[in-house]
């Protein structure tokens, strides 16, 4: 089946995974930073502060989903998805209308759980269990409302800010949000798998078998894993959600800065259509020790140039990690655990990428306060990628033989 064909099949239900990862936007750091200046001035905030408050909800987040993104096993997509769709518009209006600092961690909460958690988990999930041979075609697709949001969201809601009232926008996010309900249960009236736990259409594991969520924690390549699943959750949160200050130290005005990020899309969904074709033709095994190696040209760029020529330059290889890091984790938790129990196992590792991006504000919000600067902080980052390639080699080489024929 050529590409044209694949897209034109199955066009429903990967429009069904554009739509919910262009939504989870609202709930995703590069968003909501988007407002940092506002927040911190209504609420008279110093960066330390609105990271703490920041940390405190995305890991309060983070330890819902490991039980409610095991959901994603037990109900359709069509149904569950417009429940968090509904939530996450609450989430918005509640943002809009917070008169008090101390319901900011509750506020962010709520953003983080249904935009970044529970949508983007329900969008990964289904491409992964809905297609087995075309997956890794089609979360490439399916992960492009991720890009869409990037590239649009931003310069869009910035330019807004200039003569709309910071809380009103919160206000058309979550209109935005609702409306994409009936949509989405357009595009699924007929989900493609109809049975979608039927043994028939499940891929198995390592060692030929379907790994539960207890045991994929009690594997070592799981631990392994941790520090590649913290870092670029962690890092480049921090790095969007200090973006008002680092255009600052960079001397950059923030349009300037934010008219960068189409440049970014582009680079990130020419490094996702690239992977999904190559996961497809070489598997995961091969492609994801090296995926983090952008990260540390990203971060080394970002600590050490100067100017606006510098930040195209930090974020080009940002977008190469961001395209490569939206097709490959997914694929890796089917491929190496198998998909019976996919939606418990990725909550599972969705959860510790929800922790990460709640410590990265933390930590690098407490070192601006404490005087240690962005830039100084970013070559420690870069180095910390380093170290999660390492360990990917190490886990991903010993775990390669126990893959099935067809995966290794």
């Amino acid at each position: 089946m050529n590409t044209l064909t694949f897209l034109r099949e199955n066009a429903r239900w990967l429009s069904a995974g554009v739509l919910l990862t262009f939504l989870s936007s609202f709930g995703q750091t590069f968003f909501i930073s988007i407002f940092a200046g506002e927040i911190r001035a209504a609420f008279d905030l110093s960066h330390g502060e609105w990271g703490g408050i920041y940390t405190l909800g995305t890991t309060a987040s983070a330890a819902l989903m490991v039980w409610a993104g095991g959901l994603t096993d037990r109900f359709r997509v069509r149904g569950l998805g417009a429940i968090v769709l509904v939530m996450l518009m609450g989430a918005c209006v509640f943002m809009a209308l917070n008169p008090t600092w101390w319901l900011l961690p509750l506020a962010i909460f709520a953003l983080r759980f249904t935009g970044q958690g529970m949508t983007s988990h329900i969008a990964a999930v289904a491409m992964s269990r809905w297609f087995i041979v075309r997956r890794g075609k089609a979360l490439s697709v399916a992960t492009l409302g991720f890009a869409a949001g990037e590239a649009v969201l931003p310069l869009l809601f910035v330019s807004l800010l200039l003569v709309v009232d910071w809380r009103l926008l919160w206000v058309v996010a979550g209109v935005v949000a609702v409306l994409g309900i009936p949509v989405l249960l357009l595009l699924l009236r007929a989900e493609r798998t109809p049975q979608s736990m039927a043994q028939s259409d499940q891929a198995a594991g390592m060692e030929a078998r379907q790994w539960t969520r207890n045991q994929a924690f009690r594997h070592w390549l799981f631990w392994f894993m941790i520090p590649a699943l913290l870092g670029p959750s962690a890092f480049s949160t921090a790095f969007f959600f200090h973006q008002v200050h680092f255009a600052d130290i960079k001397g950059v005005a923030h349009i300037e800065f934010v008219a960068i990020f189409p440049f970014f899309t582009g680079v990130s969904i020419l490094a996702m259509v690239a992977s999904g074709w190559a996961l497809d033709k070489v598997g995961t095994a091969r492609l994801i020790p090296f995926m983090q190696l952008p990260m540390v040209a990203a971060f080394a760029t970002f600590a050490l140039a100067q100017g606006v020529a510098g930040l195209w330059l930090g974020f080009f290889f940002l977008g190469l990690n961001t395209g490569v890091n939206t097709t490959l984790p997914a694929a890796f938790w089917a491929e190496f655990y198998g998909t019976r129990f996919l939606g418990s196992i990725k909550a599972m590792a969705a959860a510790v990428m929800v922790l990460g991006s709640a410590i990265g504000p933390g930590i690098t919000g407490l070192g601006i306060d404490l005087g240690i600067g962005l830039e100084r902080q970013y070559m420690a980052v870069a180095g910390y990628f380093v170290l999660t390639t390492v360990l990917m080699g190490i886990g991903i080489a010993r775990a390669r033989p126990l893959l099935p024929a067809r995966a290794a």
